[in-house]
């Protein structure tokens, strides 16, 4: 059985996913940091709200979640993405994220850390 702080984890992975940015800003405090290994980082909520904003809604995604562990304030998630672009090309990543809340219950996500390869 999920924790609640699990379930949370899923729920946001799966906004990315949905495309639903809403529900990934009231999920974050206003000081975020968003670290993409290899790429850079995103740093405040108003970055990452730019950053949601430009990206491709015509693609397709099939996410599947294999591990959610968390103690504490800190989570791991990872799994593996599958996209459909717009124009038909399929890629597949893997991924593995680390969450950092602010608080134990009801706590918002002040870090992340984003491991993504192509399989």
């Amino acid at each position: 059985m999920e924790t609640n702080f699990q379930i949370f984890c899923r729920e946001f992975n799966e906004a990315f996913v949905k495309g639903n940015a809403s529900f990934i800003l009231e999920s974050v405090t206003d000081d975020v940091s968003w670290q993409m290994v290899g790429t850079g980082t995103i740093s405040g909520k108003e970055a990452l709200k730019e950053t949601l904003g430009n990206m491709d809604d015509t693609n397709h995604f099939n996410l599947v979640i294999n591990h959610i562990i968390t103690h504490g304030k800190e989570a791991a998630v990872n799994g593996t993405i599958e996209v459909e672009a717009s124009s038909g090309e399929h890629k597949n990543y893997s991924f593995c994220d680390i969450y950092k809340v602010n608080k134990h219950k009801n706590g918002k996500i002040k870090e992340i850390i984003s491991y993504v390869i192509e399989l």
